[in-house]
């Protein structure tokens, strides 16, 4: 089955390790929660696609050995040195949710329009398939927000794929740079309003509007960020504790 209208995850949330090998990695709640979004049943078929870290085989293998301990169908799409299936588009829409990593934003937006894949993925999510993604894999989605794409100081990025009209703020409460930086940049109008996630923290969105903000972490926060005037108030979401 498919999700009941489009539906997209949008988080700082990544893998939880489970011990000291740090490729032994299992999925959080907010990766069943994306699953019964997409009214998948036990065995949820989950696409990774891990562009914004160059398709990293090692990273490609712990999120398959962590989706495993979920009985899920896990499959990736890599884009070195070529496209790894046949067609992606049928590949894409054959999934239950669609799994995007943390990287680099820039390099994730650049290759997805090169190849086309801005176009399935909207599809997909039009069709039903949940968009999830965490980090990178959040921002992408939105029309812009902050990024190390281009170093360590954190950049504005104008040029994302906007299927949410909103700008984005993840990894909230843990970089430094990230609250005063979205802050300016909604105050000048660079950014539109928009929503931010603490480490821990996600957003569901049905179509463009807000459904829930959730958190793995108990006492974590998201939140909305609007601008009035020449300033930007956070307004604290009803954050429900998975």
């Amino acid at each position: 089955m498919t999700a009941r209208q489009p539906t997209i995850v949008a988080d700082s949330i990544g893998f939880q390790p489970e011990g000291p090998d740090p490729q032994n990695i299992r999925p959080g709640a907010s990766y069943r929660l994306a699953a019964e979004l997409a009214r998948a049943g036990d065995h949820p078929r989950i696409c990774t696609i891990a562009t914004a870290v160059g398709d990293d085989s090692t990273r490609l293998a712990a999120v398959h050995n962590a989706f495993s301990k979920l009985g899920v169908v896990s499959s990736h799409l890599t884009l070195f040195p070529m496209p790894n299936v046949p067609d992606m588009r049928a590949h894409l829409l054959a999934q239950d949710v669609i799994w995007v990593s943390g990287g680099s934003t820039a390099n994730l937006l650049a290759l997805w329009r090169l190849h086309g894949l801005d176009v399935i993925l909207r599809e997909c999510w039009e069709s039903g398939v949940v968009l999830k993604g965490v980090s990178a894999g959040s921002l992408c989605w939105h029309v812009g927000g902050t990024t190390d794409s281009f170093g360590p100081d954190l950049r504005v990025i104008t040029n994302g794929l906007a299927f949410l009209p909103y700008s984005n703020s993840p990894h909230h409460d843990a970089e430094e740079q990230r609250r005063p930086l979205i802050h300016r940049l909604i105050a000048e109008g660079t950014l539109p309003d928009g929503y931010a996630t603490e480490n821990g923290t996600g957003l569901v969105f049905f179509g463009t509007e807000l459904h829930e903000a959730f958190t793995e972490v108990e006492g974590k926060t998201a939140y909305q960020l609007v601008r009035h005037g020449t300033s930007v108030t956070e307004i604290a979401l009803p954050t429900r504790l998975l």
